[in-house]
């Protein structure tokens, strides 16, 4: 009878235990995950908006939540930027790029940017931020959903590059981006990303 008891006690701690690493194992998905070229030529017949490149349709993620607030919270949570940039004219230009959330449904500007923070090189690049303090957040009615992303290639100076007097120092450029969201009170876990979608080539 006291081996039964041990062997049940034993169980029920093994089931609290995986019980309690599923529930602090992080809430994420990657939003997206695009490799593409930019040239002066791309920047300049982007439509609607120059020196924007648009992340669309299947590429983005067919799985993310239409409702970013409920069941898992993701609006009051974070997001992981990894910025790869695999090519960039010579020179060490500062340069960044605006991602701008567009959702389905907004309010006053109806839609909000985060930013990679400014390189100058090669090489991978990668931030956390706050879904709560990026520009214009609160424009997005997050119940709602997002339709699409906007990269906005800009100088330090948030300049569209296609205005810049020497655009030589911007393009071409060839960069990977992935937008990795994760859940309010979760921390980004990069073990977590093994399912990343083969990178939209253009």
């Amino acid at each position: 009878m006291i081996l039964i008891m041990q062997i049940r006690s034993l169980f029920i701690s093994l089931f609290l235990f995986c019980l309690g690493a599923t529930i602090t194992r992080a809430e994420q998905f990657v939003l997206f995950d695009v490799t593409f070229t930019f040239t002066q030529e791309d920047a300049l017949n982007s439509k609607p908006s120059q020196s924007h490149y648009y992340v669309r349709g299947d590429m983005l993620n067919a799985a993310r939540p239409k409702d970013w607030t409920a069941p898992v919270d993701y609006r009051n949570g974070t997001v992981h930027v990894r910025l790869e940039v695999l090519e960039k004219p010579a020179g060490d230009q500062p340069t960044t790029w605006s991602v701008c959330y567009i959702p389905h449904k907004g309010q006053n500007h109806g839609y909000g940017c985060i930013g990679t923070g400014v390189y100058k090189t090669t090489g991978v690049h990668e931030k956390d931020l706050d879904m709560t303090r990026f520009w214009q957040n609160d424009d997005i009615i997050w119940s709602q959903g997002i339709k699409e992303m906007h990269l906005v290639l800009k100088d330090d100076h948030n300049l569209h590059a296609h205005k810049r007097p020497d655009p030589e120092k911007f393009f071409p450029t060839k960069v990977r981006m992935t937008l990795i969201q994760v859940s309010k009170g979760s921390k980004y876990d990069p073990k977590q990303v093994t399912e990343l979608s083969a990178a939209k080539q253009k």
